[in-house]
């Protein structure tokens, strides 16, 4: 693959730079937001560029000390040493460089709803449903976001049969949108007494956050049903006399919350909604763009198998970039850098290979 031309990069400085000058010139409030937003966006590209150029003029000033026969020879042992090591930082750079340029998903920045629902294996499910949860509030709290609960329905031995929670922060769904799938877990539960292991699994989910302007949705479109909650389903649900249901007509979605407040209802449950329908939007302009080409770690299908968490051996795997680590408590504890690191750059790879294709 051909790598960015030296014009898109001065197009790139360019603009940083007229930013720069338009901020420093006092513009209205309105407009400074609308600069300092822009320049934020393209001051580390900038300063990669600028690290390039310069590190590119030093290999030149080297090469021309190599080509110079008058060059002696301690000057001439220093410069080929250090040539290799100009050339790695380049390379580097470079990739640094086309990684920023890849084209950006416009949810990278919102906020994130997250769902975590018991699948097979019943009590341990659900115990296993809870501790993903758990797993995800340390994680976000290293990263100092906010973790919200929006609604829960408790397990029989513990744990949830379905959490829902929103996640807001600095690049929430950028580093947690390849965490929906299946996480299967193979242990020993407490209650087991003969020590087999059993494998249970829980379902995730993580949406943007959608705001009013990214999702339409009329009136006519949904109906609002308000109910009397009680029996079965966890303690919230057991508190209110106020549940109010959802129902999108055209899809068929239908959500629904039960907290105290039957207005919170509403408005928790047209998030979600907003959130559902917004993700539908994505999944089928993302399935436009990319035809039959994989263009996401993984189908982005909730069914499918993500992530096997295997207490006895001490390892987590992660089946779509074949990743194995032997760290298991410490990624219970929240400790998720490793592994979404690696999904974001599989995923980047597969950007550049298609790119690549492309052009």
């Amino acid at each position: 693959m051909n790598f960015v031309s030296s014009e898109r990069m001065d197009q790139v400085l360019k603009r940083f730079e007229m930013i720069e000058a338009q901020m420093a010139a006092g513009p209205e409030p309105e407009a400074y937001v609308r600069l300092a937003s822009e320049y934020a966006e393209l001051e580390k590209l900038a300063v990669e560029i600028r690290a390039l150029r310069g590190a590119e003029a030093e290999r030149d000033g080297l090469e021309t000390m190599l080509a110079d026969t008058s060059t002696d020879a301690e000057m001439r042992a220093l410069a080929e040493a250090e040539l290799p090591e100009i050339e790695q930082r380049i390379e580097a750079l470079r990739q640094e460089i086309q990684i920023l340029l890849l084209p950006k998903d416009d949810a990278d920045d919102k906020n994130a709803i997250l769902e975590i629902r018991a699948g097979t294996g019943g009590d341990e499910a659900a115990i296993f449903a809870g501790d993903l949860f758990r797993m995800y509030e340390r994680y976000a709290a290293g990263r100092g976001w906010r973790v919200e609960l929006v609604s829960a329905s408790e397990g029989d031995a513990g744990g949830y049969k379905e959490i829902i929670a929103t996640v807001s922060g600095k690049g929430v769904f950028s580093r947690l949108k390849f965490e929906s799938g299946v996480h299967r877990v193979q242990r020993v539960p407490e209650t087991e007494a003969s020590g087999r292991i059993h494998t249970s699994a829980a379902t995730v989910a993580v949406l943007p956050e959608a705001e009013e302007i990214d999702v339409e949705i009329r009136n006519e479109d949904i109906r609002i049903d308000t109910m009397r909650a009680s029996g079965a389903g966890g303690q919230h649900v057991n508190t209110t006399d106020s549940a109010v249901r959802i129902t999108h007509l055209p899809t068929g979605i239908m959500v629904m919350q039960a907290e105290k407040s039957q207005h919170q209802n509403r408005a928790r449950a047209m998030q979600l909604l907003r959130a559902k329908l917004f993700d539908i939007q994505r999944t089928k302009a993302a399935d436009e763009r990319s035809e039959s080409r994989r263009l996401q770690v993984g189908s982005g299908d909730r069914s499918e198998r993500i992530r096997t968490y295997n207490f006895p051996q001490g390892r987590v795997s992660d089946h779509r970039i074949n990743l194995t680590l032997y760290k298991l408590d410490r990624v219970m504890e929240g400790d998720l850098d490793e592994i979404i690191d690696a999904l974001i750059s599989d995923h980047h790879s597969a950007l550049l290979a298609d790119m690549s294709q492309d052009g």
